[in-house]
């Protein structure tokens, strides 16, 4: 062999030996740094539904419109919730109204609770002086009629003395005089029982007036502890005028809340999307109108092989390139990486991302999502769902 050869050959050795190095270099690299085009971008999106139903009045924004914080996104019409409202305070200032009212009156009934409180006791007085009075008519009573059955009983023994002796005077057994004691001593005690009687009838009739008097007594009793019950019912009357207050204010607070729903601002910087309605037409509460993108904060959802899960971790950072953009790098950090995904055979477990798997070479590998959230994304460039390419340093 001509010694020319060498040289080429030794060429071809070298060439093939960096061929070498650099296939392990690359591998090395693949297998340490890993790199999956399978990701795809992803943002915050809510599906903007009016809290309140009506006529749009006014719709600010147009489908794939660019809104800051703040912008009045659209405009409900606002005038039935207007009256609402107004009929709300009215109905708590009119509840406020009856609560003074009942207040004064019941100033006033405080005064009457105590003039009644005092008639009470007067007629508690009064009813223990009438049962001391009908006590004493009693005993007045008791005692007229004893008396009356002494003088009774004096009349009888003079009469009885008169029929024996007037009888013996024919005879002129006695005297015209004795006689005539016996018919003055009969006249006293006929005198004598009469007064009796009358005072008998007297203490009756004082019986009487005392029984009368200690039952209007108790009829006035009874009549001032109406009064004071009536008193005390006012009192409860303002108490259930009272517990009305919580309801008429959050009647209130619940009207004052549905006038500033019918006039929706964007919570965030975004964009709007999947526009479909116009103005004029009437929104439904929960009927969703657009989606708004929130485009403060933007991260790549990149399905990484089990087999490269073991070099990931969070924290680490992530070279991020968009499909569009294949020149641009964005830097980005991994978030989280993803725990679980849908069985391939099914299984029972919902809830879980569904990742399809894809042939690599022989095997095939379930892939698991990685949250990678981009440090310096462009609003203008980043779109939900675009294709991401993502290499783990």
């Amino acid at each position: 062999m001509p010694e020319s050869t060498f040289p080429v050959r030794r060429i071809g050795y070298f060439i093939a030996a960096a061929a070498v190095v650099v296939l392990l270099i690359a591998i090395w690299s693949v297998d340490h740094n890993p790199r999956t085009d399978d990701a795809t971008v992803r943002a915050n999106a809510i599906a903007f539904a009016p809290e309140v139903e009506g006529r749009l009045v006014a719709l600010n924004v147009q489908d794939n419109q660019t809104v800051h914080k703040g912008d009045v996104l659209f405009q409900i019409d606002p005038r039935p919730y207007e009256y609402a409202l107004q009929q709300a305070r009215s109905e708590q200032a009119s509840l406020e109204g009856q609560i003074d009212d009942e207040r004064r009156r019941i100033a006033t009934e405080k005064s009457a609770v105590g003039t009644a409180q005092a008639g009470v006791a007067g007629s508690q007085s009064n009813i223990s002086a009438a049962e001391g009075s009908v006590l004493a008519a009693k005993a007045s009573v008791e005692h007229a009629r004893a008396a009356q059955i002494s003088a009774d009983a004096q009349l009888k023994y003079a009469q009885n003395d008169l029929d024996r002796i007037a009888p013996l005077l024919e005879k002129h057994y006695v005297t015209t005089q004795q006689v005539d004691q016996a018919q003055t001593a009969v006249r006293v005690a006929q005198e004598a029982s009469h007064q009796a009687a009358s005072q008998l009838l007297q203490a009756q009739a004082q019986e009487k007036m005392a029984i009368a008097s200690k039952q209007a007594a108790g009829a006035n009793l009874q009549a001032a502890q109406s009064k004071v019950g009536e008193a005390q019912h006012a009192v409860d009357t303002l108490d259930t005028l009272i517990a009305q207050r919580p309801a008429r204010e959050a009647k209130v607070h619940q009207a004052e809340l549905n006038l500033a729903w019918t006039s929706v601002r964007a919570p965030f910087d975004g964009y709007v999307t999947n526009m479909n309605i116009s103005q004029g037409a009437y929104a439904h509460v929960g009927a969703p109108i657009f989606t708004l993108i929130d485009t403060g904060h933007w991260w790549v959802l990149a399905n990484y092989r089990e087999s490269k899960l073991k070099h990931i971790r969070e924290g680490q950072h992530v070279d991020v390139y968009l499909m569009d953009q294949p020149s641009r790098r964005y830097d980005g950090v991994v978030d989280s990486v993803g725990r679980g995904v849908f069985p391939e055979d099914g299984g029972t477990i919902n809830g879980l991302p569904n990742v399809d798997r894809t042939l690599n070479w022989v095997h095939l590998s379930a892939r698991f999502p990685v949250r990678i959230r981009v440090l310096n994304p462009d609003p203008e460039t980043f779109r939900i769902g675009a294709t991401a390419i993502t290499v783990v340093r």
